[in-house]
């Protein structure tokens, strides 16, 4: 069986959920924190990262390419398109969502969560305000002319979808909300994808984890 190892409150152990989902494999997920010492995960993952998958001998690390993995052993239903260019256009915007804007909602993320919640630490207010009013709106400028005005950006939920949300799930955790007024497209896609199906699960297992759950 596969395991999927990696805490999910990650947006790159998310988005493999999700995408085993999406394909309806069985797999044994174990919770990892990422960066541990633990001699026998980093064997499993040599930088410590998460997420890591294990399918019988073969170890896989990194998000994006334990996804196109899945996608070549594991082919229907897909999570890329399968036209070139389409396909192309879907691995950039993974990348984007599993960088840039990983970065910045990740910024968030931990001023305003992970540091009061876990480390019992004051924020940065004025580095998270930068964020906010400086950094992400060049980024959401750029989503809002990419995503489409109904439905997923390739017809069915998929990776490149998942891929630019799930980052801004965890700056949701810490109380950012994309301004609908500002960015009616990609608010209105945010809550597509975070609504669906394979997603609504996920989030929910992650606000019992955090103690967001009410």
């Amino acid at each position: 069986m596969i395991k999927v190892h990696g805490v999910s409150a990650s947006p790159f152990v998310r988005k493999v959920l999700a995408v085993m989902a999406i394909k309806e494999l069985p797999f044994e997920h174990l919770p990892q924190m990422p960066f541990t010492d633990d001699p026998e995960f980093r064997k499993i993952s040599p930088l410590g990262k998460v997420p890591a998958l294990e399918d019988g001998d073969l170890v896989v690390n990194d998000s994006k390419v334990i996804c196109q993995y899945l996608e070549d052993a594991y082919p229907e239903p897909p999570v890329y398109p399968t036209d070139i260019g389409q396909k192309t256009r879907a691995r950039w915007y993974e990348e984007l969502g599993g960088t840039r804007i990983a970065e910045l909602a990740a910024g968030i993320f931990f001023q305003r969560f992970m540091r009061p919640v876990m480390l019992k630490q004051e924020a940065d207010e004025a580095l998270v305000e930068n964020l906010i009013n400086n950094k992400l709106p060049p980024m959401l400028d750029y989503l809002e002319s990419q995503v489409p005005a109904e439905g997923f950006i390739f017809g069915e939920l998929g990776v490149a979808d998942i891929a630019l949300v799930s980052p801004f799930v965890n700056a949701s955790y810490a109380g950012y909300t994309v301004d609908s007024e500002r960015w009616p497209g990609f608010s209105a896609f945010y809550r597509r994808v975070v609504s669906h199906a394979v997603m609504a699960p996920l989030l929910e297992a992650d606000a019992k984890a955090l103690g967001l759950a009410p």
